[in-house]
């Protein structure tokens, strides 16, 4: 009997061990989205798998079994260091400290007490629930008729309004996906803070173009400042931000708000000024974009092939499984999520002014907002290098910038158990601090 204990937790441990190996190690493209999964969740489960070792180490102490103790150990250390790693401060700490100075000022709305108190709290404490408005109309598109949707999110009862809104904008890599997925935990938080959410549904590809993507964010905005008053927000107090092709087009509609290239003539002289951007792991060159994800090794055609248990180039398992999201969300487009070249038709050496056009670092200026940079240094899809060369332009026109690169963690680290992933709590930490900044600032003096 000891021997057959001693055999299964012997594997158990070996599996976790190798587990560790994806927590670690950077993927390189062109990748899989099978093992992008498998890192990012083996990171958000890290605390588990700690545990695991832990357990393990001491199964091998009762039953005295020393390859047992050996690799029990020897996990649990990997895991530990992983977990120390990716919860702590960033490196900049010039400016965040700053922010943090700052942010204990926060106190008067009586929502202190729904603030993380360090970067990594195990798991997340619930939060009161909000007043959550699905499916307000906020634009209708005019050759259409099709309205534009959010939801929008308001400070529980109890809950002083901050005067804050914060429009999101979910990741899609232009093509998938919607509001409503993945976020409900942040968003939650930040009710509980005092702040409104503005959840938006914006057009993806093919409906749409980045051109409908981007005139689609100013009209958020403008409906925002519209209904300012009636949500309890102060119009001069909105941040912008959103994760991945999200935060893509937050940096590109609040960076180009002044020029007309971008916006869409109903409101070219509407005021879009926003106070803040934070950018979840954003695309800040579509050129730097392009060669990152290897499209440049790979052309696919903007169509799937068609097959008899194929739907939009996934398995007909997955279309079962997922039920309603599955056509929600998009998959059953027949069509490549984040290939660029079908969206600008034609490739950075074709369509180069195109590419310039839709990058975010082409429209950096001394008005941009003060901006929030959260980026794993494994991202698989967005890379880093460019959101650290916009961060530095940012500097040297005089924006108020700040940058925080999580170690070993990768694409969309956010929305994978964020009660309990370590890399999800640390980038919360630092939100709940600039927005609680950004709600008692005067414009211009985030950060500052």
């Amino acid at each position: 009997m000891k021997t057959a204990f001693e055999i299964i937790f012997v594997c158990l441990s070996v599996v976790n061990l190798v587990l560790s190996r994806f927590a670690f190690f950077k993927l390189r493209q062109p990748s899989t989205p099978f093992l992008w999964i498998i890192k990012v969740f083996t990171s958000a489960l890290s605390p588990a798998l700690f545990l695991i070792g832990l357990l393990a180490t001491l199964s091998g102490l009762i039953l005295s079994s020393l390859p047992l103790i050996i690799i029990g150990a020897t996990s649990a250390l990997v895991y530990l260091t992983h977990i120390l790693k990716i919860t702590r401060g960033p490196e900049a700490s010039s400016t965040w400290e700053d922010i943090f100075s700052k942010s204990e000022k926060f106190q008067s709305n009586g929502s202190k007490s729904f603030f993380m108190p360090n970067r990594y709290v195990f798991r997340l404490p619930n939060s009161p629930e909000p007043i959550f408005n699905p499916d307000v109309p906020f634009y209708t598109i005019q050759d259409s008729n099709r309205p534009l949707l959010c939801d929008v999110w308001q400070p529980p009862k109890g809950i002083n309004n901050s005067g804050l809104a914060f429009i999101y904008l979910h990741g899609s890599a232009w093509t998938v996906l919607d509001k409503d997925y993945g976020t409900r935990t942040f968003f939650k938080r930040l009710a509980a803070q005092g702040h409104v959410i503005m959840d938006v549904a914006y057009r993806k590809f093919p409906e749409t173009d980045f051109m409908g993507m981007v005139h689609d964010v100013k009209h958020a905005i403008a409906w925002m400042k519209t209904n300012a008053e009636k949500y309890g927000v102060d119009s001069s107090r909105i941040v912008i931000g959103g994760g991945s092709a999200g935060a893509h087009l937050a940096l590109l509609a609040t960076y180009s708000n002044k020029s007309n290239q971008l916006t869409p003539l109903d409101l070219n002289n509407v005021d879009l000024d926003v106070l803040g951007v934070i950018s979840f792991y954003g695309q800040s060159d579509l050129v730097a974009t392009y060669y990152h994800t290897c499209q440049h090794l790979a052309l696919r055609l903007e169509t799937a092939p068609d097959k008899k248990d194929v739907f939009g180039g996934m398995p007909s398992w997955v279309k079962k499984r997922m039920g309603k999201d599955f056509h929600r969300l998009g998959f059953d487009k027949k069509v490549e999520p984040g290939q660029l070249v079908p969206i600008l038709k034609g490739t950075p050496d074709e369509k180069l002014d195109a590419y310039a056009m839709f990058s975010p670092v082409t429209y950096v200026h001394g008005n941009c907002p003060s901006t929030l940079f959260l980026h794993g240094d494994h991202d698989c899809l967005a890379p880093l290098k460019a959101i650290q060369i916009l961060h530095m332009r940012l500097l040297g026109a005089g924006v108020a910038s700040a940058i925080h690169i999580i170690p070993q963690t990768d694409h969309a680290f956010d929305l994978i158990l964020p009660g309990i992933s370590p890399s999800a709590q640390n980038a919360i930490y630092d939100v709940e601090r600039f927005l609680a900044v950004s709600a008692k600032s005067t414009v211009g003096s985030v950060l500052v």
